[in-house]
């Protein structure tokens, strides 16, 4: 029997890069993106992909060209896409009334239309096959709770929890699954400036119960789960990785 595939999205560092390795681990052959794929080297030489096909794809999804061609590089290298894994995406801190439409534009192309397209690609290709799959898309607490100065993320984020809930419906007859992640933060190397501020890292801290910051093996985590055969019964749902943050 073939060993399910896997095609995640911005994996070359933090926490997409983890998820591919953890999905590996779990006997996954993986497709893994990033806008340059010659920044994917050192995930290709881990040694936790060492007995998996991994193949290495360019990807913007701010193109749909781009999107369709990655999709259809995928498909090609691994034979078919089991799970999809939307990862990728870019923040904006800034205050409401010093947001540009070209800020909007830039990360809204990115994190929202750019992920419902390459999802639509993943569920066209799942339905003409007829083998039904998963999706899991990482969404942020932003998009579940309000927050000074991350308005553009955070509606971004909550339009991907309700594309989650919409996909759910629509495919379950097709046995496609799709379901969420809301993390609190997340310690990845992005984030060691902001978190090297004892003030900004106190703040941040203060708003989770459990005192501590998430990392991103556990993300990790629940993407296998939620991509996996235990997971068969749940779909439409937003699974908040967060230290009790959005239970205040």
């Amino acid at each position: 029997m073939s060993a399910p595939t896997a095609l995640v999205t911005g994996t070359s560092t933090g926490i997409g890069k983890v998820i591919a390795l953890a999905l590996a681990r779990a006997g996954y052959d993986l497709a893994v993106t990033e806008i340059d794929a010659d920044h994917l080297g050192d995930l290709l030489a881990h040694p936790d992909l060492r007995d998996r096909k991994a193949v290495s794809i360019g990807l913007d999804l701010a193109s749909q060209a781009s999107i369709e061609a990655a999709f259809a590089s995928s498909v090609a290298a691994l034979g078919r896409i089991d799970v999809l894994v939307n990862n990728a995406g870019c923040a904006l801190i800034r205050p409401v009334v010093d947001v540009t439409r070209a800020d909007w534009d830039a990360l809204i192309a990115v994190n929202l239309t750019g992920t419902f397209f390459l999802t639509q690609q993943f569920g066209r290709h799942a339905i003409a096959h007829g083998r039904g799959g998963a999706v899991v898309t990482i969404a942020s607490t932003h998009g579940l709770t309000g927050i000074a100065g991350r308005a553009v993320y955070g509606i971004a984020k909550a339009g991907l929890i309700q594309m989650t809930r919409m996909l759910a419906i629509e495919w379950a007859p097709h046995g496609i699954r799709a379901n969420a992640i809301a993390p609190a933060t997340v310690l990845t190397p992005s984030r060691a400036d902001t978190l090297s501020d004892p003030a900004a890292r106190a703040r941040m801290l203060g708003r989770i119960p459990s005192g501590r910051f998430v990392t991103p093996e556990e993300v990790a985590a629940a993407v296998v789960y939620l991509a996996g055969p235990d997971a068969g019964s749940i779909t439409g749902q937003v699974l908040a990785v967060d230290g009790g943050l959005t239970a205040q």
